[in-house]
């Protein structure tokens, strides 16, 4: 798996700043013979986009990743209990151009062989990235509501009325109860081969500092044990605190500063020196 950081900065998602505490985390299927996550980047990354996800997956391992994890997204919709996008992240699954839609989810496949093939891969990236999200957060996958499909969201009145992921895994033998079972089995497996990337470039130090205070600018900021959104968070912090800035170092496009406290590493984007 390779999470690649594309924030969507021109999504009201985004731009509105709100934030969720995690709580579970959402599988949808794209809807359409789309094999490409950056299409869906060229797609929402517009002040007039009325929906969002966290990230968008496909078969060859990478992980788009859309909005910050903790972002209020708008990817189910809601129903009678309230709504998913207030509680978990929103994740969806790209599929194969092999398949030609003809309403609703029923689809005729152009050719079997490959679209279970392209299926089995984004299975496996989901696995991975769910695996890596549930030990981010600390949730148990196999708990009631922690991994849901959005059919299964629907289901509990959290989400509007669509079949995903259920209408494509179904016909290839794929369900949301092993799928929760393989994120458990890979969560206590190696992530060595999990990578994390920021505007295509891989994280990069620069030269540290010899100390300068911050005000926090966002309503809740994630303190994180290392300079980046793939190391676990600590605490959080809050706007109009004030810390003290003693290293710098830059993932990507991203500067993250080090805390004199300790307590581990905060994005400089949401801050302003005082």
């Amino acid at each position: 798996m390779n999470i690649k950081e594309s924030i969507v900065t021109k999504n009201p998602c985004y731009t509105c700043g709100r934030t969720i505490t995690v709580q579970g985390l959402m599988l949808h299927s794209v809807g359409c013979p789309q094999p490409k996550a950056s299409v869906f980047f060229n797609n929402w990354n517009k002040g007039n986009a009325n929906v969002c996800v966290h990230a968008v997956l496909q078969a060859d391992g990478t992980v788009l990743q859309l909005l910050p994890w903790n972002r209020r997204a708008w990817h189910c919709g809601s129903g009678k209990n309230g709504s998913g996008n207030n509680t978990h992240i929103g994740v969806e699954m790209t599929e194969p151009d092999t398949i030609k839609y003809a309403g609703g989810g029923s689809f005729k496949d152009l050719n079997p062989t490959a679209t279970k093939d392209f299926v089995k891969k984004t299975y496996k990236t989901a696995v991975e990235l769910f695996a890596y999200l549930c030990k981010k957060y600390n949730l148990n996958p196999e708990k009631d509501g922690v991994i849901i499909s959005h059919s299964e969201g629907h289901k509990r009145g959290i989400a509007s009325n669509h079949g995903d992921v259920e209408h494509i895994w179904n016909k290839y033998g794929f369900t949301m109860a092993q799928f929760r079972k393989d994120v458990k089995k890979a969560m206590s497996g190696s992530t060595a081969g999990t990578t994390e990337q920021v505007g295509g470039k891989k994280q990069e130090e620069t030269t540290g500092t010899s100390g300068y205070l911050v005000k926090i600018t966002a309503d809740v900021l994630n303190v994180r044990k290392g300079p980046g959104t793939n190391y676990p968070v600590s605490t959080q912090v809050h706007a109009g605190e004030v810390y003290t800035i003693v290293g710098e170092k830059m993932n990507g496009s991203t500067k993250w500063g080090k805390l004199k406290s300790g307590a581990g590493y905060i994005s400089l984007s949401y801050t302003k020196k005082v």
